[in-house]
């Protein structure tokens, strides 16, 4: 297996703690790990939000210019979009939509049994802002693996070692799943320019010489513009679980309203006009 002990280490530029927000009119409870407002700060990241919702969630709306990763830690969410797609995902597993240059679709607990979700905003660049809308459903038991002494880590999108993920992009991004023992240590190659950061859904942990723990997110220094290796030490007594995000910065302007994202004003005000018109296809009823 390819290892990555002669890489630089990549240090840690910050660990923050997720914002609890409480309840609204969609979400039995809500929190922000990654805020949105400076799109540039986390480039090409633009927000992460963590839900838990039962009776309402998320009815249908469209979105236009960017993709959602949506990964669920507990219950099952279902989904549908206006296209005809329909599907159902369990703990683990993750949907990643592209929607391009538009769609309407709705997000909800099934059978109305609370569900527990990640939703992590990709910008798409701008040459790719209006491609045709998709979806990768990317079941956590299909997901393939690297083990090592003590971890066990499910790679999603780019590669962990030698293992690579089934994920298409349009943005190079690397998604880890990693669970490591008490004492154990997993270690994980940072592709050249890329950014991202960690969440850690369990446990404890060092990551490079900083500490952490769960519900908070571990923010990587800037790229030196080479591959890296981020260093993960289980420092407690229970497994350590987190996601990892990376990748290539785009490094455009963007401008955000509501459910779109787009370069600029005018282009946001396009989107607007398109979806009054219609183009996103039908509102189901």
């Amino acid at each position: 297996m390819t290892t990555t002990h002669s890489l630089p280490s990549r240090g840690i530029e910050s660990v923050t703690d997720r914002t609890l927000i409480g309840a609204d009119s969609q979400v039995d409870k809500k929190a922000i790990v990654l805020p949105p407002g400076d799109p540039s700060a986390t480039d090409p990241f633009l927000a992460l939000m963590e839900d838990w919702f039962s009776t309402v969630g998320f009815d249908w709306h469209p979105h236009r210019g960017i993709e959602t990763i949506t990964y669920v830690l507990d219950g099952e969410l279902q989904h549908r979009d206006n296209r005809g797609g329909h599907g159902v995902l369990a703990a683990g597993d993750v949907q990643w939509m592209t929607a391009g240059r538009g769609l309407l679709h709705a997000e909800t607990a099934f059978e109305g049994r609370q569900v527990h979700t990640l939703q992590l905003w990709l910008n798409l660049p701008a040459a790719d802002k209006l491609v045709e809308p998709g979806y990768q459903d990317l079941r956590a038991a299909a997901m393939p693996l690297r083990t090592g002494p003590g971890y066990v880590v499910k790679v999603f999108s780019g590669r962990s070692g030698d293992v690579v993920g089934p994920a298409r992009n349009h943005v190079p991004v690397t998604m880890i799943d990693a669970t490591v023992d008490p004492g154990a240590t997993v270690e994980q190659e940072i592709p050249s320019h890329q950014e991202g950061f960690a969440y850690i859904l369990r446990g404890n942990g060092e990551f490079g010489r900083d500490t952490a723990h769960s519900g908070q997110a571990v923010h990587l220094e800037p790229s030196p513009g080479e591959p890296t290796a981020l260093q993960v030490r289980n420092t407690g007594a229970e497994p350590l679980h987190f996601l990892l995000w990376t990748g290539v910065p785009l490094h455009e302007p963007v401008a955000m309203g509501g459910p779109f994202v787009m370069n600029t004003r005018a282009e946001l005000e396009q989107a607007v006009r398109d979806y009054q018109a219609g183009e996103f296809g039908p509102m189901p009823k």
